[in-house]
């Protein structure tokens, strides 16, 4: 054939295509495309937490990923990249899988024993509600679509195991929440840096941005549950200021009552920009007020810069390792402001949240970052994020 489709795979059965292609290829042939999940399970007490990555690069010919465990200020990382042809359905990756067993009610992750780190765990997310699209991600540099990225997440509790130096500890639905992403489209930081390209402009120096990606899962004394998700950003400087929010109260129903606007009151640690807490001040679509507080449960909390995101130790997300690739560090104390800036700010920080006018508190993670100055939070002129 002159022009041959892709390869044939067991999904091309289905009646679910939607290009004129088979499912072995995506509608582009932007590198940049990618599918990805991300997911962290944590105690209630905040003692322990593990997260865990898969990303998916089809014009790469890679799948990479990550599992981790957070405990207080210490961080263990196990990273694996393959080579994606000829199992591009398969969702392993040396020790890393991923597992659907029941679509969007219950996905299993696991890290198996490995020589790399004295880390295993087996982990069951199952839904406490039903995953919830967010707003598309649309982002331009001059003339290229640098990013068109469809994402769900969804909200719910954990049960199985994890392993640590030997100690087993038990993980129930009862005592652990569990919380889950799935995005798929052309993303940006997505391999190495080019060099022959236009630099892309970073933030320029005076300008502050500040965002927060949290789902939270909640319960009222009469044992009912709903979520949170709180998604704000905001960029400002002397006589400027743009936000966005992009938030929704999460009924198990499916029913959703969407937050208008968030005016944050956080606190940031101004030696490592570790959120420390604060306040949501939210606006709901009706007007309503819907303040919720956000409290935060030690240091525990899995850097996602481990797992390649903004880059780790000068490699990225779909970088060509090998046919298999495995590699990881244990690091004693990610609090220090070396360990930070190599780690990057964007973590599953392990919080409690209260929401008074619904009743309900609960547990999830949030991921911040305050880049810039924030004088008002005693936050000086540091582009780093």
């Amino acid at each position: 054939m002159t022009n041959p489709p892709g390869t044939l795979l067991a999904a091309d059965e289905a009646f679910t295509h939607q290009t004129t292609e088979t499912f072995a290829t995506v509608a582009t042939s932007d590198p940049a495309w990618t599918e990805k999940v991300c997911a962290m399970a944590m105690a209630r007490d905040g003692s322990l937490q593990i997260g865990f990555g898969l990303g998916k690069y089809t014009n790469r010919n890679v799948m990479d990923g990550y599992a981790a465990l957070s405990r207080g200020k210490e961080q263990l990382t196990v990273r694996a990249s393959r080579r994606l042809a000829p199992e591009p359905t398969l969702t392993s990756i040396g020790p890393i899988h991923y597992e659907v067993v029941e679509p969007l009610r219950k996905i299993r992750f696991r890290l198996e024993p490995n020589d790399c780190q004295p880390l295993a765990f087996d982990w069951l997310f199952e839904h406490a509600v039903p995953p919830f699209l967010e707003e598309r991600t649309h982002l331009r540099a001059e003339y290229r679509v640098m990013s068109e990225l469809v994402r769900y997440h969804q909200t719910g509790t954990a049960s199985g195991w994890i392993e640590l130096d030997g100690e087993r500890f038990e993980m129930t639905p009862d005592t652990w929440v569990s919380t889950r992403d799935h995005s798929w489209g052309v993303r940006y930081d997505v391999g190495t840096p080019p060099t022959d390209t236009e630099p892309r402009p970073g933030i320029p120096p005076g300008f502050g941005f500040m965002m927060i990606w949290c789902p939270a899962l909640m319960e009222r004394e009469d044992g009912s549950r709903y979520a949170l998700h709180l998604h704000f950003t905001r960029v400002q400087t002397t006589g400027f200021q743009q936000k966005m929010t992009t938030a929704r109260v999460e009924h198990p129903d499916g029913g959703e009552e969407l937050i208008a606007e968030i005016e944050p009151e956080l606190r940031f640690d101004p030696t490592n920009r570790r959120l420390l807490g604060g306040k949501l001040n939210c606006t709901m679509a009706d007007g309503r007020e819907r303040p919720i507080e956000i409290q935060v449960l030690g240091d525990t909390g899995v850097h996602l810069g481990a797992g390649l995101y903004f880059g780790f130790d000068g490699h990225h997300h779909g970088e060509w390792r090998g046919e298999l690739w495995v590699d990881g560090e244990r690091i004693a104390d990610c609090t220090t402001p070396e360990q930070a800036r190599r780690l990057h700010q964007i973590r599953d920080t392990a919080v409690r949240v209260v929401d008074p006018v619904g009743g309900g508190a609960g547990f999830g993670n949030c991921q911040p970052i305050a880049s810039g100055p924030w004088p008002e939070l005693g936050l000086g002129d540091e582009d780093w994020m």
